[in-house]
């Protein structure tokens, strides 16, 4: 049965507004709900200090059955809510994610613990230095960066409090779903871009290895944000995806 609603998940330090270009695409076919991450939205008494309380806060948000689109840690959250909601969630597609952010033993495919957690002390004395970094560095070796990295400075989420963010990255740093993997059963399409400086295209590779049901879609001249990129192409595919 072909997906009707699809459920948008943004990355960190983004807003819901990122998936407007996309959303413009994909909606003569699917209704679109692009839901803000807890304590996103400029309601700081929201804000989820752990992966689970997201997961909870975005299945309540979100309609009974529905297919996902998650980007980045949008896609963390995504897994981990299909891992405990195959009713709710019917289908996936996985943009720029990883099961596990954070290098550790036998997951070399990753963000040093070291550098996580110096860039949550350049947040805290510099925010708006450190989020410009962070937006130039997801943009770097796009075949299109810069019209990538102005994007994503439009979208860039100046209000979101900074220990809202702070929280974000305390999610990124401790979230090891790859155990979890095996029982994600539904339907998957892993998508990634062949530049991205963020997320390793490998982790990509694997995280579609362990899923039950999963295909690779490497995107050659993309970086951190290939529906940024290649809006056209990853519209195409995902409406292939959920029409199946």
């Amino acid at each position: 049965m072909r997906v009707k609603d699809l459920v948008l998940l943004h990355g960190w330090g983004s807003g819901a507004g990122i998936w407007d270009g996309l959303a413009r695409r994909l909606s003569p076919r699917f209704r679109i709900h692009a839901l803000s991450l807890p304590g996103y939205d400029t309601d700081p008494a929201r804000a989820a200090r752990s992966l689970h309380a997201m997961v909870v806060a975005i299945a309540q948000a979100a309609p009974r059955r529905c297919g996902v689109i998650g980007w980045s840690l949008g896609g963390e959250i995504a897994l981990a809510w299909a891992r405990c909601a195959r009713r709710q969630v019917q289908r996936l597609a996985l943009i720029a994610t990883t099961p596990c952010f954070a290098s550790r033993p036998g997951w070399p495919c990753a963000t040093s613990p070291v550098v996580l957690n110096e860039f949550g002390r350049f947040l805290a004395s510099d925010r708006g230095g450190t989020l410009a970094r962070f937006t130039a560095a997801q943009a770097k070796g796009d075949a299109r960066a810069r019209r990538v990295a102005g994007v994503l400075q439009q979208f860039n989420e100046r209000d979101v409090p900074t220990d809202v963010l702070l929280a974000g990255l305390d999610v990124l740093s401790d979230t090891d779903l790859r155990r979890e993997l095996p029982r994600v059963g539904q339907p998957t399409l892993v998508m990634h871009g062949a530049r991205d400086r963020i997320v390793p295209p490998a982790a990509g590779r694997r995280l579609a290895a362990a899923l039950p049901d999963a295909r690779f879609a490497l995107l050659r001249a993309c970086a951190h944000a290939p529906f940024l990129s290649q809006p056209g192409r990853v519209a195409q595919a995902l409406r292939e995806f959920f029409d199946e």
